[in-house]
C-alpha cells in the first residue's frame, strides 16, 4: 500500500532536536511535517517554553503524546526501581507513546512516517542503536534518519544559533551544569554526578527522588536504589548524608575525581533506543 510521507521530528526539548526540525520542515514544508514530543510528565517548566518557542519559530505546532503516568508510577506497577542500567520509565512512556502514535499515523491517515533525530557526529552509536530498533519493528520499519551526520559536512554550533539568529533563549538547565534535562533533572539513569548536580541545584527535587526511593524500597521491602556503586546499591539518602558529612565530596563527583565506575558515575542515555528487545 502506497504511503504518504510524513517526516517526523523527535523533539526532545533540547537545541539538536529542535535545529534538525527547523531543516527538515524547511526542505519538506510545513504541511508534512510533525514536531513530536513525548511527555513524562516530570519536565522542567523551562523545556516546556523552549519546545514551545522553538515550534512557534519553525512554524508547525508541537503535537504532544502523554500516556498519563509519572516514571514513578511506572515504577510501583512494574515493581521495578530504574536506574542507570535500565529504566523501564522510558520504554512505557517514549518508546511505547512513540510506537503507537506512528501505527495510528499508518493505520488511520494512511502516511508513512520517517523520523528524524538530533544526534551529532559524537554520538554516532546511538544512531546506530535507533536505527537497527526502527528497522526490527513487529510489523513495517521505520526509517530514521539524522542530519547532523548524514547531511551537514560539519557539526553546527546549533546552540549559538538558536540564540542569537532566532533569539530564543536555551532551557535553563543547560545553564545549571547539567548533562541533559530529562525529566526535570530526576532522570533515573542519570549517575552520580547528575545527582550531585540535582542535590546542588534543586534541593527540593532532590528530596522529591529520596522521598520516592525510600518509599519503594520499603514498600517492596527491596534493598534497590537507582544509583549503584559497582554491583551494590547505594541510595540517595546514603549520598545526601555523605554530601552533608563531606563538603568537598559534592565537588569530587562533578569534577569526576572520584575512583568509581563510568556508567555509575556518568549515567547513560535515556533514549528510545534503550529498549529490551525479546
Amino acid at each position: 500500500m502506497n504511503r504518504k510521507p510524513v517526516h517526523i521530528a523527535m523533539y526532545s526539548g533540547g537545541a539538536s532536536s529542535a535545529f534538525v526540525a527547523y531543516h527538515m520542515v524547511k526542505q519538506y514544508g510545513r504541511e508534512n511535517c510533525i514536531l513530536l514530543f513525548t511527555d513524562t510528565l516530570w519536565e522542567d517548566e523551562d523545556n516546556y517554553r523552549f519546545m514551545e518557542d522553538t515550534a512557534e519559530y519553525i512554524g508547525v505546532p508541537l503535537t504532544y503524546v502523554v500516556d498519563g503516568r509519572t516514571p514513578e508510577d511506572i515504577f510501583f506497577e512494574t515493581k521495578y526501581l530504574g536506574n542507570a542500567r535500565l529504566a523501564r520509565c522510558s520504554v512505557e512512556l517514549k518508546v511505547r507513546q512513540t510506537l503507537m502514535f506512528l501505527e495510528k499515523l499508518r493505520t488511520e491517515q494512511n502516511l508513512e512516517p520517517i523520523l528524524y533525530f538530533g544526534i551529532g557526529p559524537h554520538e554516532t552509536h546511538r544512531a546506530y542503536n535507533l536505527r537497527d530498533f526502527y528497522a526490527d519493528m513487529p510489523l513495517e520499519p521505520v526509517e530514521c534518519r539524522f542530519p547532523l551526520i548524514e547531511t551537514f559536512t560539519e557539526e553546527p554550533d546549533v546552540r549559538r544559533i538558536i540564540t542569537e539568529e532566532w533569539g530564543i533563549r536555551l532551557p535553563r538547565m543547560y545553564d545549571l551544569g547539567f548533562t541533559h534535562a530529562n525529566c526535570g533533572g530526576r532522570c533515573v539513569r542519570g549517575g552520580f554526578a547528575h545527582y550531585a548536580q540535582l542535590y546542588k541545584t534543586w534541593p527540593e527535587r532532590y528530596a522529591l527522588q529520596e522521598e520516592m526511593e525510600e518509599k519503594f524500597r520499603n514498600q517492596q521491602k527491596k534493598n534497590v536504589s537507582i544509583l549503584k556503586r559497582g554491583s551494590h546499591p547505594y541510595t540517595l539518602k546514603q549520598l545526601r548524608e555523605h554530601f552533608e558529612t563531606d563538603p568537598d565530596y559534592l565537588e569530587k563527583l562533578l569534577s569526576m575525581n572520584i575512583n568509581m565506575d563510568k556508567e555509575d558515575l556518568q549515567g547513560a542515555p535515556c533514549f528510545i533506543c534503550d529498549i529490551e528487545k525479546d
